[in-house]
């Protein structure tokens, strides 16, 4: 059996101002399950990876949640003719808060 060719992952340049608020020690968290759950299968709908109803205001068509008390959210959407993974926003969510580098969004 033959395994698909696996996604290119492209990181907007935003995301590395969502990612300054967060703790050191979840980067490679939160690496590490981008590429796992987002290189072969980013378009398979899971228990934490889902389609959006509606895309959010950055163009995420896709949510990724993940970390402790699933806390970590990923937005992304996919371009198929390319095989690629566009990661617009990386945030932190607390009950119904979610953060975006220094940016706060009630849900």
């Amino acid at each position: 059996m033959t395994q698909a060719k696996p996604f290119e992952l492209i990181y907007d340049q935003d995301v590395r101002d969502h990612l300054e608020p967060i703790e050191r020690k979840f980067y490679l968290l939160i690496r590490e399950t981008i590429e796992e759950q987002l290189r072969f299968e980013a378009d398979v709908e899971t228990r934490n990876r889902k389609p959006m109803r509606q895309p959010n205001l950055l163009g995420g068509e896709w949510e990724l949640r993940f970390g402790p008390n699933n806390r970590f959210r990923v937005f992304y959407r996919i371009s198929y003719p390319e095989r690629e993974v566009h990661i617009l926003a990386i945030g932190v969510k607390k009950g119904s808060v979610l953060y975006l580098g220094r940016s706060r969004f009630e849900i």
